[in-house]
């Protein structure tokens, strides 16, 4: 029971004691003033009575007497009359039957004024002449008695409900605070730091609500010291402290993942040896004053033309991933590229086109990243030794389609659900169990298993990946699949389906009919949260009500904060893949624990991903992961 019903029960049993407290003196009270009032009237009747009936007693006027006694007694106040003659023993009795109107029978029943009656003897002189007997009639009692009653149950009534109202609304002021400090405990409890509560007048919850804010805002506090000191590593790590640009580490490890998945783009490696120039005249300070502005402009300008990372790699060297990028999307970035940095080297007192160059490469199938990194490299040294701006490796790769033709092939393996499952093991981190299973598709197309990491960067480029959720789900729930799975299966979401309104309610619809929603795991990357965080939050309530669970993908990966876990609440994340490559450097464990840091403060699971071995397991296993993920345990076929 709540504090508040117990509080409400005992005032409430108190004011009903008091009230049957005094309706009971009222009874009392009332019950013997009419007994005294019926007494008193009794006595004076029986006195003026008397006096009235001597005279004719006297005379043996039988008649006279009788017309008096009739004359008192149809007024209704008595119920029974006696008169006894002595000289001849003759006895008349007037009696009235007791009916009482307007007063319930259990009132009657209960007989609260008993019998009252008087007897008295009517002389003359000493001679006794009859005996006179008068009983009272109780209904003037009962009917005073019940009026009395009805009156006072009555007010009492009307002020006991205008109590109960005003007592709920007091106490609901009053306890108040304390439903907050409920509600702020359950928060803190689930990792929530909100709002404070405000400080209650009652003296008693003062000093409560002000250790619960004090708690709340502490816990709040070290958790964004845990974000901020995952940020502080980040910068020390993996930023370069001049242009404020990622260092060589985070690009290699970005490429590094990049590469490891489906995708399209290229590398562009830029060498400015102005900026030498610009050290011998102005002194380090100067250039460094220009690598900010020069840095600042391309991070303003770039990113709209193509996603990726733009890091400084040496003093004078800079390099651009581009991560989904055409040729003709490589071609517009790289000229948007030289106009800035012609504008920067004239601004700084420099000739334009001169003392820089630019060596570009595409990504190709099964491409490494030290191959990606050399051809770039070739490129910007053959654009040195032939003294262009730029140079462009190309890798010819032969296209098995055209665009359109992949639209066509994929649109039609898609509708027709020509989809081949394999999934992979997330084990527990102690104990190798499987803690969840990861599914990946692959399409059949012109009777060729094609895999996503061909397919994919042409459902992106398409714009197909809402109609593949779509399907994929189908084929999911039709199949089966999920039948001969023991564990939980996480399902990648693509960027397409997150960001589009209409998929949210397909979804929705489909959830509530589907017999495995508790089974499904649905993941998605950490980019989009970060960009597109208010569609996300309405997606992951909509899996979330259909008792299915969302998990972050490739956690770390990106330079923002990490304020997003704690306003959305992920039931496990992903670690990105670049924390493997970063151990191998030994830069990897502190920026790891103190994110894992994070996650467990906010009781969320945590996967580590890209272990391809033993020993990586090995480097990890002093952490508080929950699990781990990679090609130490490969994908398998899903046979029905």
């Amino acid at each position: 029971m709540t504090l508040f019903r117990q509080i409400n029960s005992l005032l409430f049993g108190l004011f009903l004691l008091v009230m049957t407290s005094l309706v009971y003196f009222q009874f009392t009270q009332a019950r013997d003033f009419m007994s005294q009032q019926m007494e008193s009237d009794l006595n004076n009747t029986m006195t003026s009575l008397g006096l009235m009936l001597q005279p004719h007693v006297e005379t043996g006027d039988l008649a006279s007497a009788e017309t008096l006694i009739n004359v008192i007694f149809e007024g209704g106040f008595y119920r029974k009359v006696t008169l006894k003659w002595f000289a001849d023993g003759k006895e008349q009795t007037w009696e009235n039957p007791v009916v009482i109107e307007g007063v319930p029978q259990w009132l009657i029943d209960l007989d609260v004024f008993g019998v009252q009656k008087k007897e008295s003897i009517i002389t003359s002189g000493w001679m006794q002449l009859a005996t006179l007997e008068v009983e009272a009639h109780p209904g003037l009692g009962y009917q005073q008695l019940w009026q009395v009653m009805n009156d006072t149950l009555m007010i009492l009534s009307l002020l006991f409900i205008t109590s109960i109202f005003v007592l709920r609304y007091r106490l609901n002021n009053i306890l108040k605070p304390l439903h907050d400090i409920a509600l702020q405990a359950k928060e803190i409890g689930l990792r929530k730091f909100g709002h404070s509560i405000d400080t209650p007048k009652t003296t008693e919850l003062k000093d409560v609500v002000g250790a619960i804010n004090s708690m709340s805002g502490q816990l709040k506090q070290v958790f964004s010291s845990l974000d901020q000191e995952v940020s502080e590593l980040k910068d020390d790590k993996l930023v370069d402290q001049v242009s404020h640009l990622p260092n060589r580490q985070y690009l290699f490890a970005q490429m590094n993942s990049w590469l490891h998945e489906p995708g399209f783009g290229g590398l562009i490696l830029a060498k400015f040896d102005w900026l030498e120039d610009i050290h011998s005249k102005y002194g380090y300070q100067g250039r460094d004053q220009i690598i900010k502005v020069l840095s600042e402009r391309m991070q303003a300008e770039l990113p709209g033309i193509a996603d990726g990372v733009i890091a400084r790699i040496a003093n004078t060297e800079f390099a651009f991933l581009l991560t989904k990028s055409e040729y003709h999307q490589i071609e517009t970035y790289l000229q948007t590229l030289i106009r800035i940095i012609n504008q920067e080297i004239t601004k700084a007192g420099c000739i334009a086109n001169s003392k820089f160059s630019l060596g570009v490469s595409q990504r190709i199938d099964n491409m490494q990243p030290s191959d990606l990194l050399s051809q770039s490299d070739n490129a910007l040294q053959q654009a040195l030794k032939e003294g262009k701006i730029s140079h462009w490796i190309d890798a010819q790769q032969p296209q098995k389609y055209s665009r359109e033709q992949w639209r066509t092939k994929l649109v039609d393996a898609i509708n027709k659900s020509h989809f081949m499952f394999q999934w992979q093991a997330v084990n527990d981190m102690h104990s190798d169990n499987i803690i969840q299973r990861e599914l990946y598709c692959r399409l059949n197309i012109d009777d060729k298993v094609v895999s996503a990491s061909e397919f994919m960067p042409f459902i992106e480029l398409l714009s197909l990946g809402g109609q593949l959720d779509r399907c994929l789900l189908e084929t999911i729930e039709k199949k089966n699949i999920l039948d001969i799975a023991h564990q939980p299966v996480a399902i990648n979401l693509t960027h397409d389906s997150l960001q589009d309104p209409e998929f949210a309610q397909w979804l929705e619809r489909f959830l509530q009919q589907s017999k495995h929603a508790t089974q499904m795991l649905f993941e998605m990357p950490e980019s989009v949260f970060i960009h597109s965080f208010a569609t996300c939050l309405k997606l992951t309530e909509i899996i979330r009500s259909a008792g299915a669970k969302v998990g972050v993908d490739q956690c770390g990966r990106q330079m923002g904060s990490l304020d997003y876990l704690q306003k959305l609440r992920p039931h496990y994340i992903k670690l990105d893949q670049s924390f493997v490559f970063y151990e191998k450097l030994n830069q990897g464990n502190e920026m790891c624990r103190a994110l894992i840091n994070i996650a467990k403060g906010l009781n969320i699971d945590v996967i580590i991903t890209g272990i391809e071995n033993q020993q990586q397991l090995q480097q990890f296993a002093s952490l508080r992961a929950d699990g781990y993920q990679g090609y130490i345990s490969a994908p398998q076929d899903i046979t029905k």
